[in-house]
């Protein structure tokens, strides 16, 4: 009874937590993915001469590092981003007085080049038809929307930073953390529990390795080719496209439509060679480089990893780019040692009978044995 009542306070006691700690829960799961990924760096940072086993000081300056690396691009690109939109602001304040003029480039466009130019005109050419087709700027619209979005923002920045928070505690508890989840995976599933969360954790660095290098070398690769093709803002545009790049496949968004805006403009020759180079540095990486990293770390096919991001992506948003590798990992293990199991048991039974069999042939003939006395 006494047994029954501690397993039924302890399991009301989990809902509660859980449902108290809910709000926090993904923010939780980030550090933690984090401290995966990058704890073989902080031994690294533990073992040398300026820290040398201060835990406190490495995860502090850990935490400093990954949050600068994170924060200080998102800051120069919404710098970058409010100076643009005061020049938008000042474009569309003179185009209510003198409407604005098709670009150059609209009317090259082959076929539809004319056609687009007339209706751009009909549009937005005039300043009256201009001033009644940005009417909704004056209107409430535009302010709630920049409202919700800079509301967004403010969440998102407090959110990272209480990340930022549990992932310099997880560091410094990471050591008795683990040895705590590892003997509760001994204590309920025995050495294969252990296995699998050894495989989890390594499933989980491999496919930050895989997303995010890979991600960070494609967009790295591809600033180089937006700079030499005279894009603008070939930085900010590099740094789109390797956000863009974690998710296999989706980069292609990024270089081919800088690449429409160059042949557009007339410059045929450049947004042809920027596509190609595109499409070249994305199919190395989403099929030789990135599969490497991934599947051959946790033996996981890249079929099976790639409907793992995307399957995660679908239901835990920007976090399933790691769960659902890793979901998938784990599954993938669990059957194959299913599958050892069935085998080991198939040719265990083929061994008893095989062993029945031999000793049967070896008895005595019973039948000769008994009419052997002449009868």
């Amino acid at each position: 009874m006494e047994a029954k009542a501690r397993f039924i306070g302890g399991f009301f006691l989990l809902l509660l937590g859980s449902w108290v700690l809910h709000s926090f829960l993904a923010l939780l799961i980030w550090a933690v993915v984090l401290a995966i990924t990058t704890w073989p760096i902080y031994q690294r940072l533990l073992a040398s001469n300026e820290v040398h086993g201060k835990v406190t000081w490495g995860a502090l300056l850990l935490t400093l590092l990954i949050g600068a690396l994170i924060l200080v691009p998102l800051g120069y690109g919404l710098s970058r981003l409010l100076d643009e939109a005061q020049s938008l602001g000042q474009v569309l304040a003179e185009a209510q007085q003198v409407g604005i003029p098709p670009p150059a480039w609209l009317e090259t466009i082959p076929m539809i080049g004319q056609w687009a130019k007339d209706s751009w005109i009909k549009a937005l050419g005039d300043p009256v038809v201009a001033n009644e087709s940005l009417h909704w700027l004056g209107t409430g619209g535009a302010i709630t929307y920049t409202k919700n979005f800079a509301s967004q923002l403010l969440h998102r920045f407090f959110g990272f930073l209480l990340t930022l928070l549990m992932l310099f505690f997880v560091y410094q508890h990471g050591t008795g953390l683990s040895r705590y989840v590892l003997e509760s995976n001994r204590k309920l599933f025995g050495e294969t529990g252990v296995r699998y969360a050894i495989h989890a954790s390594a499933a989980v660095r491999a496919t930050v390795n895989g997303l995010v290098l890979v991600g960070l070398g494609e967009g790295l690769l591809l600033g180089a080719g937006y700079a030499f093709a005279g894009l603008s803002h070939p930085a900010m545009l590099g740094a789109l496209t390797g956000v863009f790049a974690m998710i296999p496949f989706a980069a292609k968004l990024i270089f081919g439509a800088c690449a429409l805006v160059l042949v557009a403009e007339g410059h045929i020759a450049a947004g042809s060679s920027l596509f190609v180079f595109g499409v070249v540095i994305v199919l190395l990486a989403d099929n030789y480089v990135r599969p490497r990293l991934i599947g051959g770390a946790v033996k996981l096919p890249f079929i099976w990893t790639l409907l793992g991001i995307f399957g995660g992506l679908e239901n835990f948003g920007l976090l399933g780019l790691f769960l659902g590798p890793t979901l998938m990992a784990v599954l993938i293990s669990i059957w194959r040692d299913w599958v050892a199991d069935m085998d080991k048991s198939t040719r265990h039974a083929e061994s008893i009978a095989l062993q029945k069999t031999t000793d049967t042939a070896q008895l005595p003939n019973s039948s000769a044995t008994e009419f052997d006395d002449g009868q």
